[in-house]
């Protein structure tokens, strides 16, 4: 009989395109479910697509991970968020830019805003360019339009799909073949 993990926990970050770095976590041993979403802005209601990628509501493409902490830590997983994105472009992801694609940690509790930042400084090092990623407690966090769910393993023809995150997997898959589900 498999024993149920009662470790299950939620990390929710943002570096560029949302259907990026869902991609990349559906991959992990670990993750239970990743959400599409948007955090860290203000309109009133709940914000839509169109309206977040006007940049004016000041939030960011997020993704909310549920994962078993049993099977992959809060910290494996932030090791390979930063280093499937480029933390060190402000506002910036490859072709896409604005606000609403900036790096960003929401965290949960204070035990995650503490990892977050010693994460973020041993990660430095990797860089030659000093890390932009903003680390902030997790206001509301808002699930995108159902279209925006489970978008690259639905849409894997589509042209962003193949230019942008297939590379970005080959990468997590050469790099953390370990921790692949």
């Amino acid at each position: 009989m498999q024993k149920m993990s009662n470790n299950i926990q939620i990390m929710t970050v943002g570096g560029g395109c949302f259907w990026c770095t869902e991609a990349v976590f559906q991959e992990i041993k670990g993750v239970q479910k990743v959400v599409s979403g948007y955090a860290g802005g203000s309109a009133p209601g709940k914000p839509t697509y169109r309206e977040i990628c006007s940049g004016l509501t000041g939030h960011a493409e997020v993704v909310q991970v549920t994962f078993d902490a049993n099977i992959i830590s809060f910290e494996e997983l932030l090791i390979i968020f930063m280093t499937t994105h480029d933390p060190t472009t402000l506002n910036r992801q490859g072709a896409d830019r604005g606000t609403q694609y900036r790096s960003v940690i929401f965290y949960h509790s204070e035990s995650q805003q503490k990892i977050a930042q010693e994460i973020l400084t041993k990660i430095q090092t990797y860089y030659q360019n000093t890390i932009c990623t903003e680390v902030s407690a997790l206001p509301i966090f808002y699930e995108a339009e159902a279209a925006h769910q489970n978008y690259y393993r639905e849409n894997t023809q589509q042209g962003y799909c193949s230019f942008v995150i297939e590379p970005k997997l080959a990468k997590l898959r050469k790099r953390y073949a370990d921790k692949l589900k």
